[in-house]
């Protein structure tokens, strides 16, 4: 009779032990459910009873918690062994409020909710938090939000973008020479993917008398109306045509960013697209292609902080940011231009 019992406690031991590791290979922080644990295949004949033995010595040594869903039924998950001996060594409070801020994960706790859920003495709570410090169990926390209140969380955690702020931040405090740098370096390249240089040379009139071998050569030329521009240079950024579908997107900008090395700090996809839409915000970015994509505004000439200006650059053409493409009989022309009647007052 005695053989046939330890024969069975050693049955269930190993079918306890099968049980356990085979949850173990799941996810972090995987729930099982009855169906769950039985599929597993591990307790003969599916027998719910063998289980619920099996569980609750689990239960019994800090290797699983049962947890109750919003419909009522129960769920288990498994804790790894050296995190269930953390608690043989933690007096009854301070295993209460551990097991409270562990469930918070890397949101933390704030310590006014944790006592209202442990529902124990102030000096108690603040001995406890002490002692699991003390043992590196768990650390405070800033909260970019609420920097006056104390968050605990676990000392192996990483708190959430929600906790610190993200890579805006640092030491809880808003980083803005680093947010304006990379908002500087984005635009940058967003406009060098926004414009392609034209390279054409452009000649310029000569001063002083010509020969007659050169009033001669320039009436064998085909005449042609010369355009104005703002610089001497002999190439200029003109826009892509309607259509073009080379812009560069989120994604686009934060390779770039990536493999550019600009910053040691990792951002990701959405944190580049918050960039993106503080340029927009500015007026120095622009959506294209059904927000899909970005476009550099090019800032119109004489545009900045160098004072009020003069006359020419109070007159339309002088702040205009086509002027380059401005001609008669073009798609930009003085004699159609919308600003002039404005301007005049007319």
């Amino acid at each position: 009779m005695a053989s046939s019992a330890g024969s069975a406690s050693a049955e269930n031991l190993r079918l306890k032990k099968a049980l356990y590791e085979k949850c173990l290979q799941a996810p972090a922080n995987q729930l099982f459910n009855q169906h769950d644990l039985l599929d597993m295949g591990i307790i003969p004949g599916g027998n719910p009873t063998i289980l619920m033995q099996c569980v609750q010595a689990l239960m019994d040594e800090g290797l699983a918690k049962v947890l109750v869903q919003p419909d009522g039924s129960a769920v288990w998950r498994m804790v790894k062994q050296e995190d269930a001996n953390k608690y043989k060594i933690l007096s009854p409070d301070e295993a209460l409020i551990y097991s409270h801020i562990e469930s918070c994960g890397r949101e933390g706790i704030w310590t006014k909710n944790l006592k209202n859920k442990v529902n124990i003495h102030q000096s108690v709570l603040n001995r406890c938090i002490k002692s699991l410090e003390s043992r590196n169990y768990i650390k405070a926390v800033k909260n970019v939000k609420y920097p006056t209140r104390k968050i605990y969380m676990l000392a192996s955690l990483t708190p959430s973008e929600d906790i610190t702020g993200g890579p805006w931040f640092t030491d809880s405090e808003l980083d803005n020479e680093f947010i304006s740098a990379l908002l500087d370096a984005i635009e940058q390249f967003v406009s060098s993917k926004s414009f392609y240089r034209n390279t054409a040379a452009v000649e310029k009139p000569r001063r002083g008398r010509l020969s007659q071998a050169e009033i001669e050569e320039a009436l064998n030329k085909e005449f042609e109306t010369p355009r104005l521009s703002h610089t001497k240079a002999k190439s200029a950024l003109l826009p892509f045509p309607p259509g073009y579908k080379g812009y560069p997107t989120a994604q686009h900008v934060a390779n770039w960013v990536s493999s550019a090395k600009i910053t040691d700090v990792s951002l990701g996809e959405n944190d580049i697209r918050q960039l993106l839409e503080v340029l927009c915000y500015d007026g120095r970015v622009e959506k294209v292609l059904g927000g899909t994509a970005y476009k550099a505004v090019r800032r119109p000439t004489g545009e900045g902080e160098g004072g009020s200006g003069n006359g020419l650059t109070e007159a339309p053409c002088g702040r205009c940011p086509v002027f380059g493409l401005c001609e008669e009989g073009g798609s930009v022309s003085a004699s159609g231009c919308e600003y002039f009647n404005t301007w005049l007052e007319i």
